[in-house]
């Protein structure tokens, strides 16, 4: 991954003239040579709008296929319509036609618009069969699910994919139905219920409710992020290969059985998000959109242009009219039936891009307007973002992007797409950078710090230290790059040694100074919090279908007799003070010390004055920091016994601002190696 490209060296133009130009260009004049691209690109979503709704409807009204297209009991009869314009006949099949096209269930051509529609009396199908379409062309037929489809099961014998007609007798009844998501700064647990159990299995939906739930809420976290609900053939895949985007994913259990989820995270005060795949679709054939209706560019482009060759996959047309009416919908379907309070759209960069971002380095604000970018993919994230706002406006989008393109973040009418939050990708880069290739005496810290800072401050972020990305086979876990082996023989309190106390130290240092710098948003991959010491790695044919690394590993966080439990706590008492002081909703951290060769770094946010020292061996017995006058108290320090330090610094320590002759305020602070204080200022 890229981290965030260094901005071009483009003289800035007088103050009088940027007060007249969007809002984005105004909060970043070195976008002023392509102020007329960014006008244009607000011009473009407003004429798709117009194009889609005709002026006629609400744009968030228009993003209702979901209740027209696919299967609908309607009074007395089922209704199924479907978009194949380049089909000659439709037939439905299922366990009710033993499997055979049947003259009753065809479906009929309705309007000139591609779309077909079928009824038939409720007694022709029950809850609980399976169904599949029998897709004529000319020149050829196959079998498809319907692109609407809201449950599909997989055969556990032939491997089949099929829909299902879902209709239980006694529909779910919300207990939280007006939750909204409270506007606090999102503090996001980003997790997978397949592997959140312990056992070496795919978990559920309802285990992950009653045994995961309850500790991240325990934890502290209020947004929980969830990756892998959309239906997906492929395990193995992580979720990112969907073939039936209305599904909920039925490896993990019922729809009730998510909405139980969704509503249990409610009742804790959790927010829901979760990862939405429009990048890209799965190749599949027959449970998936590729070659839906007999043609290539049905739902995608056609030609080359229609290929993702590095992931496999088809690449979305986001020009076609069908098209978006098909993903506007997907985005309003999941808050309308699933009381999901927002999303993660992954792969953005893929999207923005026609090289899809690959091997590609973003060094320059020329590389956002060139003719590498997919203008309708910007278009369609905007009224993506558009329609999710209006149908809640408590609503929270984060974007998944590399490239750093301005505006991501920003509001529509500035010239922006609208998303609430972008990633901070660069951060778990430079992290890993430093611990493989830096010497601990020789970090960086003014290096640290920019990375750390480098954020667009006109557009919202969300900070992390690692994410599943960093977790994936082929990478490893922070905690495991600090510790490597010697996690396997010493990580108990009694035979824990010098590497692993180097490890435990910089853990919470990392997470620390990510979380204290953090844009408007933290986020941590399940299990991190405690130094989940393994790597993820689905079962597969190269690990003989193995489900040992694809699980967590609790026990470990919840043994006294081990040092795991350390981290928990310590990222527990972080998160809490996050909370408490609303950290993350004040303005961006006040750079107070930055010595490189004392490996010192210290800022101040929220009346709170983190202090690190990064050093593996210098400790400072009376550190001067300049800071507000005052008294302070110590709020959290890395190196307590609590969290498996060495207790060098007295916890209930209280310090005071010295004067110089300048009229300057100092405190002084015993700084142990390796180690980060946190000082609350309680008094002027």
């Amino acid at each position: 991954m890229n981290p965030a490209p260094k901005r071009t060296r483009n003289k800035k133009p007088p103050a009088t003239i940027v007060a007249e130009l969007p809002k984005l260009v105004q909060d970043d004049p070195y976008l002023v040579p392509f102020t007329d691209r960014i006008t244009q690109r607000v011009a473009q979503w407003k004429t798709a709008e117009q194009r889609l709704t005709g002026g006629t409807v609400a744009l968030e009204d228009f993003a209702s296929g979901h209740e027209y297209f696919g299967l609908h009991r309607v009074g007395d009869e089922w209704v199924l319509r479907e978009w194949a314009p380049n089909a000659t006949a439709l037939a439905l099949m299922g366990t009710f036609t033993g499997w055979r096209e049947q003259p009753d269930f065809a479906y009929h051509p309705i309007g000139r618009d591609g779309v077909w529609e079928l009824r038939r009396p409720v007694s022709a199908m029950a809850h609980g069969d399976l169904y599949r379409l029998r897709m004529h062309w000319n020149g050829g037929e196959g079998d498809r699910i319907p692109a609407y489809a809201r449950r599909v099961v997989q055969d556990n014998t032939t491997k089949i994919f099929n829909g299902q007609v879902w209709a239980p007798l006694e529909p779910y009844v919300w207990k939280h139905p007006d939750y909204r998501r409270p506007l606090v700064a999102p503090l996001i647990y980003e997790t997978h219920v397949g592997m959140a159990q312990e056992e070496g299995k795919v978990g559920t939906y309802r285990e992950f409710t009653e045994r995961v739930l309850p500790r991240i809420a325990e934890a502290g976290y209020n947004t929980l992020q969830i990756m892998a609900v959309q239906e997906h053939p492929y395990y193995g895949s992580f979720g990112y290969h969907v073939t039936n985007f209305f599904a909920v994913s039925s490896r993990f259990g019922t729809p009730e059985e998510f909405k139980e989820l969704v509503d249990a995270a409610h009742a804790r005060g959790l927010a829901v998000i979760m990862d939405l795949i429009h990048s890209h679709s799965a190749r599949n054939e027959v449970e998936g959109l590729s070659r839906f209706d007999g043609t290539l560019y049905q739902y995608f482009h056609d030609g080359p242009r229609g290929v993702h060759t590095l992931w496999d996959s088809r690449c979305f047309d986001y020009g076609k009219h069908q098209v978006l009416h098909f993903l506007l919908s997907n985005c309003r379907f999941w808050m309308d039936e699933y009381h999901v309070d927002g999303f993660r759209f992954d792969g953005i960069t893929s999207m923005l891009y026609f090289h899809h971002g690959l091997s590609k380095a973003f060094t320059s604000y020329h590389d956002y307007f060139d003719t590498s970018v997919d203008e309708q993919a910007l278009t369609y994230l905007a009224l993506a973002n558009k329609v999710i706002h209006a149908v809640r406006p408590d609503a929270m989008t984060v974007a998944e992007d590399v490239s750093g393109i301005p505006g991501l973040a920003a509001p529509l009418e500035a010239g922006g797409m609208d998303f609430d939050y972008r990633l901070a990708m660069g951060v778990p880069d430079n992290w890993i950078k430093l611990i493989k290739e830096v010497p601990d005496e020789r970090w960086p810290i003014n290096g640290m710090w920019h990375e750390l800072t480098n954020k667009r401050h006109d557009e919202k972020t969300v900070s992390y230290a690692e994410s599943h990305d960093q977790a994936l086979v082929g990478d490893q876990t922070l905690i495991f790059r600090l510790i490597e082996r010697d996690m396997y023989d010493h990580m108990s309190p009694a035979t824990r040694n010098l590497t692993v106390d180097r490890g435990l130290a910089l853990h919470k240092m990392i997470r620390l100074v990510t979380l204290g710098t953090a844009g408007n948003a933290y986020l941590n991959f399940m299990g991190n919090e405690f130094g989940h010491p393994e790597w993820i790695d689905f079962p597969r044919e190269g690990n003989g279908w193995s489900y040992h690394y694809a699980r967590r590993q609790w026990h470990l966080r919840d043994d006294p007799n081990l040092v795991y439990h350390f981290l928990a706590d310590f990222d527990k008492a972080m998160i809490g003070l996050a909370r408490l002081t609303k950290l993350l909703d004040h303005p961006p951290p006040l750079l107070r010390v930055e010595h490189c060769d004392n490996l010192i770094l210290g800022f101040e946010r929220a009346g709170l004055l983190f202090l690190f020292n990064f050093h593996p061996t210098r400790s400072y017995p009376d550190y001067g920091v300049e800071t507000a006058p005052g008294i302070y108290t110590l709020a959290l320090n890395t190196d307590s016994p609590c969290f498996g330090g060495h207790g060098l610094v007295v916890d209930n320590l209280t310090y005071r601002t010295i004067a110089d002759a300048q009229g300057r305020h100092w405190v002084k602070v015993y700084l142990p190696s390796r180690t980060a204080l946190v000082l609350r200022r309680e008094y002027a």
